[in-house]
């Protein structure tokens, strides 16, 4: 038998506090950053981290934060910087344009050759799609 949605309350739980969720993604980030890039074991542990975290997205086992009602006028301008880069880079990957003018990705390939700056990399992702399973 169903309780009536006012009778029940949403109980924190301890998983889902930022004390065990940061140091949770913290260690995924580091185990994560120990991949070369684009290597068989990195796709395979993108696609295992970012499946999990869909799963529990779309899944009804996490507590929702309140989306914010309604967001500022000068929110849109964010989209601009997005769009750009977006088009940019799907533009020059399309156009397989080479090293004559090398994509975003390509760029930041000499940055993450480094296993820190590859887990802060990877602690920013998923601490993003943390965030967005969050809503």
């Amino acid at each position: 038998m169903e309780q009536p949605r006012d009778l029940v309350v949403d109980m924190p739980r301890t998983w889902d506090r930022p004390a065990v969720s940061i140091p949770v993604l913290l260690c995924l980030s580091l185990v994560g950053g120990r991949f070369a890039s684009f290597s068989t074991e990195a796709n395979l542990y993108t696609l295992g981290t970012g499946g999990v975290l869909i799963w529990l997205g779309l899944s009804n086992r996490m507590p929702r934060r309140p989306a914010p009602e309604r967001l500022h006028a000068g929110a849109a301008w964010w989209a601009l910087p997005v769009v750009v880069f977006g088009v940019f880079e799907g533009a020059t990957f399309v156009l397989a344009v080479g090293d004559e003018f090398p994509t975003f990705s390509r760029l930041a390939d000499p940055l993450l050759e480094g296993h820190l700056v590859r887990s802060g990399a990877w602690f920013a992702w998923l601490a993003a799609f943390w965030g967005l399973v969050r809503r």
